[in-house]
């Protein structure tokens, strides 16, 4: 099982990272996407979760990719943990999703435009996963206590929030740093997602743009601010990812943008 102490404390000099492609493709590029990370951060010694969509439910196009199938998809997460021994993580978007994905991944996630489901996290809180819940692009940091207490409440204290920026405008997201230390106050690991807070929604071609060359920015100040963890989707090919590949780090930058996180978190303890 999971403890969120081990990676929050497993190596105390380290930040601990949530990565991996956007949405599960196939396998084999799974499998490649996690032995590759996985290389990376035990060099480092970063601990990792492994992440990968089991489906997309939201899309701005109805045409856009959504997944391979959820049974497939959650076969291969279920594969990759096992195989290299990492937990895993995913989405779930309605209550009835709770159970079953929580038969195959360590981690239950929330996506933010979901945070306030109260009947999602109540049922996401019923598996005994660890919940990571996405704070809302609409929702101030303070808010997110509400959801934290709705999961708690529960009998699950399993709980870690994730900051993915605020809205800005109709096509913009800002972060706000001021809130993942606010968040922290409630006593859970914060995540700074950086990746889905470069996001430039609602673009007119329905299709979600980006501005990945930020992603070292994002991540230096949460690291510098002091989050617990990072969260980085990461494809070999991003161009041609199936998802959000607008926003995803190139996997040949991944080593050394952590490396260079690592020098941060060690000028700032």
């Amino acid at each position: 099982m999971l403890q969120i102490e081990k990676l929050k404390h497993q190596n105390s000099n380290n930040f601990f990272l949530m990565a991996g492609p956007c949405a599960i493709e196939g396998e084999d590029m799974a499998l490649q996407i996690a032995e590759k990370i996985l290389t990376i951060t035990n060099k480092l010694q970063i601990p990792f979760i492994f992440k990968g969509s089991y489906r997309k439910a939201n899309r701005s196009k109805g045409s856009s990719f959504t997944g391979i199938g959820d049974e497939k998809a959650l076969k291969i997460l279920e594969k990759v943990g096992k195989e290299f021994d990492i937990p895993t993580v995913t989405d779930i978007h309605e209550s009835a999703e709770a159970a079953m994905a929580a038969a195959y991944v360590d981690v239950l996630q929330i996506p933010a435009f979901l945070c306030r489901q109260t009947d999602l996290l109540i049922a996401a809180a019923a598996t005994g996963k660890v919940v990571n819940v996405k704070k809302g692009q609409f929702l101030s940091a303070g808010s997110m206590k509400f959801a934290v207490d709705k999961i708690k409440d529960s009998g699950n204290d399993r709980v870690m929030l994730t900051d993915r920026g605020n809205t800005f405008g109709y096509q913009d997201l800002i972060v706000d740093y001021r809130g993942l230390p606010e968040m922290q106050s409630f006593g859970v690991p914060v995540i700074m997602d950086c990746t889905h807070s470069l996001q430039q929604p609602n673009q007119s071609s329905g299709v979600t743009g980006g501005k990945p060359e930020l992603i070292t920015t994002i991540a230096k100040a949460a690291i510098a601010v002091g989050a617990d963890g990072l969260f980085i989707e990461t494809h070999p090919d991003p161009a041609n990812a199936k998802s959000d590949g607008a926003n995803m780090l190139n996997l040949a930058l991944l080593e050394e943008l952590l490396i260079k996180l690592i020098r941060v978190r060690q000028a700032i303890i």
